[in-house]
């Protein structure tokens, strides 16, 4: 580092590098192309996903525990971490509200990004999302990160890896993550097209597409004038089904091709999978009931919490320790979602489940109680 960059560093300032950033520019080059965040949530398959991932996941409860001397926990209410997470992490959101809004960037954005507000302590107070499309991600020297943010007038300032909230898609370097549709993204082209074709295939008819045979040659004016005529009067979904009218020995021969024969309802639910297969959600839990029965729906939930929201849960907790506690408070507090809820299955299970653990004796009736959310019992009863 030379003399400048120190002086620099010294005054809370950093020199770039001359050469771009190959960070940013492979994350550029990944986010770019045809597939944005917003065309690709205009598809309903990655909007359910995108919805069910991100929506479960902010409504689960989110608790700061402190370890205690016996091996146990118990809620660090009186840490201000505990109300970040749980209550408000800034003044304009809930915390449901912030941890969606993060949750469904991660997804669609690979990364998700809030800077924080710490207090006199350098104790987390506040949590601010910033779009992750304006903030440029820079490796500094040291294997330190800088997080240059863009505001709505252009105007660029740095904030270092300990001002950041940082949460990554699985990452290809360890510092940007990739979304699910930028790591696939000819799935989501090819559902777009699908329904493009279909929209225009109604648009314009379904049935009245052939080919017009004149028995002389035509002019350009007058095949711009029979196309115009020809489409007011027999394209679109208004005018399916009405009888066309021909004259001077015009001959017309259909060659419409049907949905069913090219295959596209199928091509279409097809596409459903695929885009739940990106994002590891059973297709239940997105409204694609065609493989789904009483037997398996039940099933298929629980696998939901297990397998597509264990990921994104433990990404949480983990930086939510690396983020926002000091090396010290890590051995003391910890972050973890409550998932009970979720894992619950019909109502005999569970009374078979707390029949046991009560005969067993790891389980009080009033633990039980409280996990169906119901009062203590009363003294003597």
């Amino acid at each position: 580092m030379s003399v400048l960059d120190r002086m620099l560093g010294f005054v809370g300032l950093e020199r770039r590098t001359a050469s771009a950033d190959p960070y940013w520019s492979n994350f550029a080059a990944l986010r770019g192309g045809a597939i944005t965040p917003r065309s690709a949530e205009s598809v309903s398959a990655v909007y359910a996903c995108v919805s069910a991932i991100s929506e479960t996941i902010a409504s689960l409860p989110l608790i700061l525990f402190r370890r205690t001397e016996d091996d146990g926990r118990e809620r660090a209410k009186d840490h201000p971490l505990y109300r970040v997470l749980h209550e408000a992490p800034n003044p304009q959101q809930t915390a449901l509200e912030f941890r969606e809004l993060m949750q469904a960037s991660v997804l669609l954005r690979g990364n998700a990004f809030a800077e924080i507000v710490r207090g006199y302590d350098g104790q987390a107070r506040a949590l601010l999302p910033l779009h992750a499309d304006r903030v440029q991600v820079l490796k500094l020297d040291g294997g330190r990160l800088g997080y240059d943010v863009h505001d709505d007038r252009g105007q660029r300032r740095r904030l270092l890896q300990e001002e950041i909230f940082h949460l990554r898609h699985r990452s290809a370097d360890g510092v940007l993550g990739v979304s699910p549709i930028a790591a696939a993204r000819e799935v989501v082209e090819l559902a777009i097209a699908e329904r493009e074709h279909g929209t225009a295939t109604f648009r314009n008819g379904t049935k009245a597409t052939g080919v017009l045979r004149f028995p002389g040659k035509l002019s350009v004016q007058q095949r711009e004038a029979i196309a115009q005529s020809w489409s007011s009067q027999h394209a679109g979904a208004h005018n399916h089904g009405r009888t066309p009218i021909l004259e001077e020995g015009v001959d017309y021969t259909p060659v419409s091709m049907t949905l069913e024969d090219a295959e596209w309802i199928g091509a279409r639910a097809f596409s459903v999978e695929e885009i739940c297969r990106l994002f590891r959600v059973p297709p239940t839990v997105v409204g694609d009931l065609r493989h789904g029965n009483y037997s398996n729906s039940v099933e298929m939930a629980r696998q939901f919490a297990t397998l597509t929201l264990r990921r994104y849960l433990t990404m949480w907790e983990q930086a939510i320790g690396r983020c926002l506690l000091t090396e010290a408070g890590r051995r003391i507090y910890f972050a973890e979602h409550s998932v009970e809820g979720l894992l619950r299955g019909d109502s005999l299970t569970r009374a078979q489940f707390y029949e046991r653990a009560i005969a067993d004796g790891w389980m009080s009736a009033d633990e039980v109680r409280r996990l169906e959310n119901l009062p203590a019992r009363m003294p003597g009863v």
